[in-house]
């Protein structure tokens, strides 16, 4: 019988998490990428981080939109443990509005930011919909995504505009991140219209597959946002390494990436940040990320 060390890693990793996902509620204190936070012990994100770029592309974009005038202002929708809003706080001055529709996940995003008065959290389900009645948190590794079902597991939810009206101290946003499993194509362009003509830089996970599970159309997003003034693109793949530039008219033919299977059950994702064509200090910023002459 073989040892486990003798494994290849990828088996290694997936025994690791077998065992791991058998204590869903035990707590433990990791460092992720030089910033500690509580996790429950199945969560992926220190195996998905290790020290490589995964996530630091959000990061690093809200560190280029900050000034010296004033701090950077987020909304992180689907904050999970807050491990964005961490990050983010470790890297540059920002004020953080977390919302997090999971009960599970929202007793380890209190513990980690409770005690950071830069930080707000809202307990609900944002939704462009007031009738949305997501009520199954469906867990996946260290993530959620909602479906209809009979176990009332989600919180109330709350739209974009009753949102912005419950939090006026963060009615002129600068960054919106959106990850959400699939909802984020129909949200974000609901967020950005209300808030208005503030123009934030748009930062979401882009994923055809669970757009579709969740009933949306993945490409409908890029005529919705052009239509606000949003132009250029920028984008990395799911471990958070830049692939290139392109716009939001351009973007729908490109995507044959995200079609293709990766292994048995996965899938290709990007993370994308999106600017407005009035913007110029979000356009300089993403070029220091991702130079407009790499093209996608």
């Amino acid at each position: 019988m073989p040892r486990l060390r003798d494994l290849p890693t990828s088996v290694r990793a997936h025994l690791g998490w077998w065992v791991r996902d058998r204590f869903p509620n035990r707590k433990v204190v990791r460092e992720v990428q030089g910033v500690k936070m509580v996790l429950p012990w199945p969560h992926r994100l220190p195996d998905y981080a290790g020290d490589g770029p995964y996530g630091q592309n959000l990061v690093q974009l809200a560190a280029a939109l900050s000034t010296s005038s004033a701090p950077v202002t987020v909304l992180d929708v689907g904050a999970n443990v807050g491990d964005s809003a961490l990050q983010i706080l470790d890297a540059t001055d920002a004020q953080i509005l977390c919302v997090e529709a999971d009960p599970y996940f929202l007793e380890y995003l209190h513990l980690n930011v409770d005690d950071d008065p830069r930080v707000a959290v809202v307990e609900a389900l944002l939704t462009p919909d007031p009738s949305t009645e997501a009520t199954t948190a469906v867990r996946t590794g260290g993530t959620t995504r909602f479906a209809e079902g009979e176990v009332g597991d989600a919180l109330p939810t709350i739209t974009p505009e009753a949102l912005r009206e419950k939090y006026p101290s963060f009615s002129d946003l600068r960054l919106i991140k959106s990850d959400t499993d699939g909802y984020d194509v129909e949200l974000v362009p609901a967020i950005t219209e209300a808030w208005g003509g503030t123009r934030p830089v748009l930062f979401f996970e882009y994923d055809h597959r669970l757009s579709r599970l969740a009933g949306n159309d993945p490409l409908a997003v890029w005529p919705r946002l052009e239509k606000l003034g949003y132009h250029d693109v920028a984008v990395w793949d799911n471990g958070g390494r830049p692939l290139g530039r392109t716009t939001v008219d351009e973007i729908g033919g490109l995507t044959a990436p995200l079609e293709e299977r990766v292994g048995v059950k996965a899938q290709n994702y990007w993370d994308v940040a999106v600017v407005h064509e009035d913007d110029a200090a979000g356009l300089v910023a993403i070029e220091q990320l991702v130079p407009a002459a790499q093209r996608l």
